[in-house]
């Protein structure tokens, strides 16, 4: 069916991915097993799930517009391996809903509404699934975010908290040329890989500590971390070569974890 006179919706993100070349590499990047189920989130008119009904044995979707149901069950008409939920990924049950599937490796590939990307991401991690690969393509700068390193502009709290669950790499940039309607920026595909978890004795501390130490980024830990026991934490940046006026943006997951370790004792 043509997309020409579909009413695109702003609200909801809708940029559908159009060239073919982009869908194939996505599909290569996400490297689907045999015996798979792959979540996708945000289906469209279908032009990614129904390459991946070609790779897995299950893909299980989730479209929050019903009015694309006709141009994506049209897309999926020589399809019968998937099943499509109506309906906003974010207020779902995933555990219970993928109890429903067969399999042994789980994936999440999908050309996710770029306004909710983050809790998108949240959710999975809180679902406790045990992903093999999780494909997602996000906004251009949203991707440098989540993969930048220490040190540089785009590190925050959400780059510390994603790199402790996942090992996250961007792939390969899509031109704004490769959607429609076109976006005004381009995109990024990026990959996040289950990595083996730093030791915590205590996680909520953690991601606590993580959320107050980034509050205000031009303040340096001193101010943002007032209080907490300052003095555990200065000995611990010692070990590193820093001191408390050290901006929380110059530290690594592994030294977040030091200290809140050391403040856990």
């Amino acid at each position: 069916m043509d997309l020409g006179s579909f009413n695109f919706k702003k609200s909801l993100g809708q940029n559908f991915l159009v060239d073919n070349n982009i869908l194939n590499k996505i599909i290569i990047a996400s490297d689907i097993k045999e015996d798979s189920l792959v979540i996708e989130i945000g289906c469209g008119s279908g032009n990614l799930t129904k390459k991946l009904c070609e790779k897995a044995s299950y893909v299980l979707g989730y479209e929050i517009d019903k009015n694309v149901e006709d141009y994506l069950m049209d897309n999926l008409k020589d399809y019968d391996n998937y099943k499509i939920i109506f309906g906003d990924f974010l207020k779902h049950d995933l555990s219970d809903d993928i109890k429903k599937f067969n399999y042994k490796n789980i994936y999440v590939v999908a050309n996710v509404p770029y306004y909710i990307t983050t809790p998108i991401i949240e959710k999975i991690i809180e679902s406790k699934i045990e992903t093999n690969n999780i494909v997602l393509m996000v906004q251009k700068e949203v991707g440098d975010r989540f993969s930048s390193k220490p040190g540089t502009k785009d590190y925050g709290s959400i780059t510390v908290f994603l790199n402790y669950f996942y090992d996250v790499k961007k792939l390969f940039i899509v031109n704004k040329n490769s959607f429609l309607p076109k976006p005004k920026i381009d995109s990024v595909v990026i990959s996040l890989k289950r990595r083996d978890k730093i030791r915590l004795k205590d996680e909520e501390l953690f991601f606590k500590l993580i959320k107050d130490s980034f509050r205000f980024r031009r303040k340096n830990i001193r101010n943002n971390l007032k209080e907490y026991d300052l003095k555990k934490i200065e000995e611990v940046l010692k070990k590193y070569g820093y001191d408390l006026n050290v901006r929380s943006e110059e530290l690594s997951l592994e030294i977040f974890s030091d200290i809140s370790n050391t403040l856990s004792i």
